[in-house]
C-alpha cells in the first residue's frame, strides 16, 4: 500500500507540472487547469489510503465536502472583474492551512518533544513545521489585505507607520523567530507551552498585515504574486515535516513559479522586490498636468468623432486596463474591432505586466472574447509601434499610460516602463470620469494636446462608436 501511495503521488505531481505547462497560452489554459485538477484528485485519493489506519474518516470526508462547498461557488460564479480577489483570498486560505497544518503537527507530537506514539520527530520535521507556520501565516494575513484593497474595502494608498514602519516589521520578523528558536530548543528538552507556538503565529501573522498594508495599489499585481510564492514555499516545508511527497513537490512548483513571474513582473517595472515590499508606491495622489501652474482641462469627445477617426485609420491600438474588466467590454471591444478590420484598419491590442489588478489580468479577458492571442502584444513588442499609430485607444488603464513615468522625476512611479501611448498621432481615452487610477496618481496624458475623453461606461460607450462604425 505504500509503493500505491508513492506511485499515485508521482502521477498527481506529474500532471501538476504538466497542467502548469498548458498555462503558457490561452488556448491550452483551460485544459492545463483540468489536468492538474485531476493531479490534485489523485492526490487527495494516495493521501485517505495514506491515512487508512488513522481512524478519523469522518473528519476527512466533512473536510473534503466543507472544501468544496466553500471552493465551487466562488470559482464558478465570481465574475472576471473580481478574479483577483478571489486569487488573493484562495491564495490566503492555501497559506492558512499550512500554518494550522504546523499548528497541527506542534500538538500532535506534545510540543515538538515526542510523537503520541513515543517517537522523537527528527530535525526536519521542527525546522519545516517552524517555517511552514510562519510563512504561512504571514501569506495568509496578507493576502487577506491584499483582498480588502483590491476589493476596495481597505484604501488603495498605502497605510503604514512612516519612518518607523521597517523597524516595527524587523521586530516582528525578530519575534517569530525568537519564539521558533525557543520551540525548537524546547523540543529537545521535553517540550515548551503551546503559548509559545501561538505567539509565533500571532508575530507572523501580524508582520503579514503591516508588510502589505503599507503597499500601494499600483503594486498590488506583483504582491499577490509574491503572496503566491510564499504559500507554495510553506506548503513545501509542511510537505516536508509530514513526510509528504505530492506536497513537497506541489509546493516548490508553486514556490518557485511565482518567484519567477514576481521577479519578472518587478523588472516590468523596474522597480526591486525589497523596494515594493518596503511599500510607499502607489499613493501620491499628484496635481492634474499643469502648464505655467494652471490647471488645464480635459477635451470630451463623442462616439461619433471617435468612429470616424478610427474608421480612416490605418492602425489603432487598443490599450485595456481595469476600467474594461469592470465594464465587462471585452466582447464589445471585439465586436469594434472586427468591424475596423473589415474597413481595411488594423488593429493591436497593447498588454501591460501590470494591467489590472493581477498578473494576466487582461490576456485573460480578451481570451474570453476570444481575440487572437497573436493579436495582443506585450509592452516591449508593441512600444514601438505607437510613434506610428493613427490612434490609440485607452479603455480605463491609467497608471501603465502615465508617461509622468518616463518624465517626471518627482512623479512617485517614476522610473516604471509604461506603455508608450503619449506618442500616438491621436489618442482616445474612454473614462467614466477624470478621477486617477488605482495608484492614486493623475495621468498627464488625459490633458494633452492629441488627447479626447469620451466619459461614460466603458461597454455602452465602445457599444455606441460600434453603432457609428456600422452606419459609416
Amino acid at each position: 500500500m505504500d509503493n500505491l501511495v508513492n506511485i499515485l503521488y508521482i502521477i498527481s505531481f506529474a500532471l501538476f507540472i504538466y497542467g502548469l505547462m498548458g498555462l503558457t497560452g490561452p488556448k491550452t489554459a483551460v485544459r492545463g487547469n483540468w489536468i492538474a485538477a485531476v493531479g490534485m484528485g489523485i492526490a487527495v485519493v494516495a493521501t485517505l489510503i495514506a491515512v487508512r489506519d488513522t481512524g478519523n474518516w469522518i473528519l476527512i470526508v466533512a473536510g473534503l465536502l466543507l472544501g468544496v462547498a466553500l471552493g465551487v461557488p466562488p470559482a464558478r460564479f465570481t465574475k472576471m472583474t473580481a478574479m483577483p480577489q478571489l486569487v488573493a483570498a484562495f491564495n490566503g486560505v492555501g497559506g492558512g492551512t499550512v500554518a494550522l497544518i504546523a499548528w497541527a503537527e506542534f500538538i500532535d507530537t506534545t510540543g515538538f518533544s515526542q510523537f503520541q506514539h513515543g517517537e522523537e520527530p527528527t530535525v526536519h520535521i521542527i525546522v519545516g513545521s517552524l517555517f511552514a507556520a510562519i510563512i504561512g501565516s504571514v501569506s495568509f494575513w496578507g493576502s487577506l489585505i491584499a483582498f480588502g484593497k483590491l476589493q476596495e474595502i481597505l484604501p488603495g494608498k498605502p497605510i503604514g507607520l512612516g519612518r518607523v514602519q521597517q523597524l516595527v516589521n524587523l521586530l516582528l520578523l525578530a519575534a517569530a523567530i525568537a519564539a521558533a528558536v525557543v520551540i525548537g530548543l524546547g523540543a529537545a528538552d521535553g517540550g515548551v507551552s503551546q503559548w509559545w507556538m501561538i505567539g509565533l503565529l500571532l508575530a507572523a501573522g501580524v508582520l503579514g498585515l503591516m508588510v502589505v498594508l503599507p503597499i500601494g495599489g499600483a503594486d498590488m499585481p506583483v504582491v499577490i504574486s509574491l503572496l503566491n510564492a510564499l504559500t507554495g514555499l510553506s506548503a513545501a516545508a509542511a510537505g516536508l515535516a509530514l513526510n509528504n511527497t505530492a506536497m513537497i513537490v506541489a509546493g516548490m512548483i508553486v514556490g518557485a513559479s511565482g518567484t519567477i513571474l514576481t521577479n519578472l513582473m518587478a523588472k516590468a517595472m523596474n522597480r526591486s522586490i525589497p523596494a515594493i515590499v518596503a511599500g510607499g508606491f502607489g499613493g501620491g495622489g499628484g496635481a492634474a498636468a499643469a502648464a505655467g501652474g494652471e490647471q488645464k482641462q480635459a477635451k470630451a469627445t463623442s462616439a461619433a468623432d471617435a468612429a470616424i477617426q478610427m474608421a480612416y485609420a490605418n492602425q489603432v491600438i487598443v490599450v485595456p486596463g481595469y476600467g474594461m474588466a469592470v465594464a465587462q467590454a471585452q466582447h464589445a471591444v471585439k465586436e469594434m474591432a472586427g468591424l475596423l478590420e473589415a474597413k481595411g484598419v488594423e488593429v493591436k491590442y497593447a498588454i501591460h505586466p501590470v494591467a489590472g489588478r493581477m498578473p494576466g489580468h487582461m490576456n485573460v479577458l480578451l481570451a474570453e472574447a476570444e481575440v487572437s492571442y497573436d493579436a495582443m502584444k506585450e509592452m516591449d513588442e508593441v512600444n514601438g509601434e505607437f510613434a506610428r499609430t493613427d490612434v490609440a485607444l485607452v479603455i480605463g488603464a491609467n497608471d501603465v499610460t502615465n508617461p509622468a513615468a518616463r518624465e517626471d522625476s518627482a512623479s512617485p512611479i517614476y522610473g516604471m516602463p509604461v506603455l508608450n501611448v503619449d506618442q500616438a498621432k491621436s489618442v482616445i481615452v474612454l473614462k467614466r470620469s477624470m478621477n486617477s487610477g488605482f495608484a492614486g496618481i493623475d495621468n498627464p496624458l488625459f490633458y494633452a494636446d492629441h488627447t479626447s475623453m469620451l466619459f461614460g461606461d466603458a461597454k455602452k460607450s465602445v457599444g455606441e462608436v460600434t453603432e457609428e462604425l456600422k452606419a459609416l
